[in-house]
């Protein structure tokens, strides 16, 4: 909500699917699953055979 009130609602629906993108890319890179908690730490290496 900062960057859309800074830069507009254009710039802040990129910003925020630049990031899921990223963090996408980061998990199927690393082969980890998504779980989903408020507790750090709940992402689990999956290991390919």
């Amino acid at each position: 909500m900062k960057v859309a009130q800074r830069r507009g609602m254009r710039r802040a629906i990129v910003a925020v699917a630049r990031r899921l993108a990223v963090v996408l890319h980061r998990m199927w890179t690393d082969g980890t699953d998504f779980r989903w908690g408020n507790a750090p730490g709940t992402a689990v290496a999956v290991a390919i055979a």
